[in-house]
């Protein structure tokens, strides 16, 4: 049992209890914009995870004073000032991919997952749970935008990391799974497959059922022996 608001704990709940794609349904507009491949996702998540991890950090560290009237608006100006550097940043050492992701990396100051964090848990708790708070929900984000880029682009494309996987020849590529239903249909795949594996009995759990099915077994056919004697 991880201690609570560890480090640890902070970034098991981002990546997989709360993971803000799959668990808390956040940041819908980004996941199913720019996941028409791997590549897109994963910078898409990357961008969003260190704005997370220094707005989170930032916001803790102040929160005792920002008063508490102003205090989203505070915030807003914390997350858009981290959003601005790492767009200079992108445009400076990451061109092709700023300019895929577009007008989506200026409006991670309004994504509702970033904000959300900064007002449930940066605002209430210390810098460090913060920070990896961030990281986590982060990376949780990052992991489902680049799972879902790459179904969408090798089942779309047949490419991998823009790779080509599938060759034509052996393979025609489903165009709809690099169009908006696409999104749609793998989205809920993904999120129908992650409350399977959420909602699987501990292995403990399924010992116990399969120890009192041969017990129920056994009492039956001892049951039917008796009768037949």
């Amino acid at each position: 049992m991880m201690k609570k608001n560890s480090p640890a704990e902070r970034l098991v709940n981002g990546i997989f209890l709360e993971n803000p794609t799959l668990v808390l349904t956040l940041g819908m507009c980004p996941t199913l914009a720019v996941t028409t491949s791997a590549m897109n996702g994963l910078g898409m998540g990357l961008t969003t995870t260190a704005v997370l991890m220094f707005s989170n950090l930032i916001i803790s560290l102040l929160r005792n004073f920002i008063p508490d009237r102003v205090r989203i608006p505070g915030y807003i100006v914390v997350i858009a000032s981290l959003v601005t550097v790492v767009q200079f940043l992108m445009a400076a050492y990451f061109p092709a991919l700023n300019a895929a992701l577009g007008v989506y990396i200026p409006l991670i100051v309004v994504n509702c997952i970033i904000l959300g964090r900064a007002e449930s848990y940066a605002g209430k708790n210390g810098p460090v749970s913060s920070f990896f708070d961030g990281l986590g929900m982060g990376l949780g984000f990052t992991g489902a935008l680049t799972i879902l880029g790459a179904i969408r682009e090798l089942l779309g494309a047949g490419t991998f990391f823009n790779i080509q996987l599938l060759p034509e020849s052996v393979y025609t590529p489903v165009t709809i799974f690099i169009l908006a239903p696409g999104a749609f249909l793998v989205l809920s795949c993904m999120v129908a497959a992650q409350n399977r594996i959420k909602n699987m009995p501990p292995k403990e759990k399924k010992e116990e059922k399969a120890a009192e099915e041969q017990s129920e077994e056994a009492a039956v056919i001892e049951e039917a022996e008796g009768g037949v004697s």
